[in-house]
């Protein structure tokens, strides 16, 4: 890397004048800087090159390396000097009173006074700073750190300097930190393995090689109804043939095909139970031998997935079997039972029907049979079977004599008309005509008023007409009665709901369940949620804890 590291400095203040440097930094060889124009403080130039060799041998000993040679070559570089190598730089850097090594990794340890963040002054951080002169600031100075040579195993005489040991502090505290930075990760990658990675391989190798096939079959149907369009009036005429119509019927039966009973009927006709405690079956699926009903019905609802839409009025029914024919067979009838189901709703009712039906019958009967009675009892009493006959018989015979009378009249008047008309002849006629009319009086009196040895005719035939009236309206409500009841039985004994399929049940040919890829995608997300859940709650809890 020969990258040049940076770093930003914030309201960092000149340091302060040192007037009393060190005895460390009076011994160490320094130079004024180039800008100086006190004259007493610059060393002949002579003087300089000699030395120059010697200096440039102590630091070649200091096994210096060759990053920091080459950050020497850039700081020199940067303050305008030309060096012949990169131990001249170190040279003319610290002969100018400029540490090579102040913008390397202990960079963050300058403070506004001027000195290192453990409070130690360098050796030479007040080299520079001209006697007499206060005002002038003092350039830190920091000596490189000495490395040993790879191949040197005898120890050195030489002392390290604090700056030394200064980096060496702060590499020491860097490498803790990298090495528990990366403890930290191997125990979180640990955690990470440990609590979602395992159960999630786990979760899927049950989902993909012990996991039993499960097969699925769809169906779709609605509820109808039989009944005509006449029946409902009114509102319910406006909602016949629609969802609304038949919505109560489709959740009682969404309803009772996921209950119990329909478990059980189930398990009854088909044996639910023995199909799901087959020892095929992988044990998390199974049912146990010998299992109680509410276990069964916790696999029955699991298995059997019953939804209804509102809008549309049709049910969806998924049925899940460890075999394709099972499946089929098991949506099948749990079909057939909610069609006996629906229409057994109103089966109460129609049998309460026929019963009102047969009463009214019965009744109507006996009604009829004491009308009957009765008019057989006037008939007797009266001595007159029909009235209309007795009345036209007796309406003949005044006609007859009428007619007679009138004949009779005819003839008187012929014998009247003569000169001499005979006697006798005329008398006789007369006796005749007379006696006509008092049989027809006699006869019209009969017909129409009442005496002491009975009622009239015509009072005979009103009571007669009235019974015969009533028995024919006794009749008539019998036979009213007894088409109700035929109705009603056909209402009985005929079904008046109907499932109609939209998607029959078809057994598929592969297996619908397990989804293998997706469960283990599931399992993994809630794994990983409950981890990232107990985490946070840990920091928080460890954060509490130490505040």
């Amino acid at each position: 890397m020969t990258t040049k590291p940076t770093a930003k400095k914030f309201r960092i203040r000149r340091p302060e004048p040192q007037p009393d440097p060190t005895p460390m930094a009076e011994a160490a060889p320094v130079a004024a800087p180039e800008s100086t124009t006190d004259t007493a403080t610059q060393l002949p130039a002579m003087q300089g090159q000699a030395t120059g060799g010697t200096d440039i041998d102590a630091i070649r000993r200091e096994g210096l390396t060759g990053r920091q040679l080459r950050m020497a070559r850039r700081v020199a570089q940067k303050h305008g000097m030309a060096p012949t190598s990169d131990f001249d730089a170190i040279r003319l850097l610290r002969k100018a009173g400029i540490d090579p090594f102040q913008r390397s990794t202990v960079l963050e340890l300058v403070t506004p006074d001027g000195r290192t963040g453990g409070g130690t002054t360098a050796p030479g951080a007040s080299l520079g700073a001209t006697p007499g002169m206060p005002g002038m600031p003092a350039p830190r100075v920091q000596l490189p750190q000495t490395v040993a040579e790879p191949g040197q195993t005898l120890p050195s005489t030489e002392f390290a300097s604090p700056a030394d040991r200064h980096l060496s502090e702060i590499m020491k505290i860097q490498r803790d930190l990298g090495r528990r930075r990366r403890r930290r990760t191997v125990l979180m990658m640990a955690r990470l393995a440990i609590f979602v990675l395992l159960p999630t391989i786990m979760v899927g190798y049950y989902f993909y090689n012990v996991a039993t096939p499960m097969y699925a079959t769809s169906s779709e149907f609605v509820i109808q109804k039989a009944e005509a369009t006449s029946v409902a009036g009114g509102l319910g005429g406006m909602f016949q043939g629609t969802s609304m119509a038949t919505q109560q019927d489709s959740i009682t039966v969404q309803s009772y095909l996921a209950s119990r009973a329909a478990m059980l009927r189930l398990d009854q006709d088909h044996g639910f139970k023995s199909v799901f405690s087959d020892p095929t079956i992988d044990p998390i699926q199974r049912l146990p031998e010998e299992a109680s009903n509410e276990a069964a019905f916790a696999v029955y609802q699991d298995r059997v997935k019953i939804s209804y839409d509102p809008t549309e009025g049709i049910l969806k029914m998924d049925v899940i079997a460890p075999t394709p024919a099972a499946s089929q067979q098991f949506s099948e009838a749990l079909i057939g039972y909610a069609e006996e189901q629906v229409d057994q709703l109103t089966q109460r009712l129609r049998e309460d029907q026929m019963s009102g039906a047969r009463d009214s019958y019965e009744a109507a009967e006996a009604s009829r049979g004491e009308a009957l009675a009765s008019w057989l009892q006037l008939q007797e009493d009266v001595q007159q079977i029909d009235p209309v006959g007795e009345t036209a018989a007796k309406t003949q015979q005044i006609s007859a004599l009428e007619t007679e009378r009138q004949r009779l009249t005819l003839s008187l008047q012929d014998r009247l008309n003569v000169r001499r008309p005979n006697e006798a002849q005329v008398n006789a006629l007369q006796a005749q005509i007379d006696n006509i009319e008092n049989l027809i009086a006699d006869l019209r009196d009969k017909m129409t008023i009442s005496t002491d040895t009975g009622t009239s005719q015509a009072a005979r035939n009103t009571e007669l007409r009235l019974a015969e009236e009533n028995y024919t309206f006794k009749t008539m409500l019998a036979q009213q009665a007894l088409t109700q009841m035929e109705t009603a039985r056909i209402e009985a004994n005929r079904q008046v709901r109907y499932l109609s399929m939209g998607v029959e049940p078809v057994a598929p040919d592969e297996a619908t369940y397990p989804k293998a890829f997706q469960n283990t995608l599931l399992a993994f997300l809630i794994f990983a949620g409950i981890y990232l859940m107990i985490s946070i709650t840990a920091s928080v809890l460890r954060e509490q804890v130490t505040n």
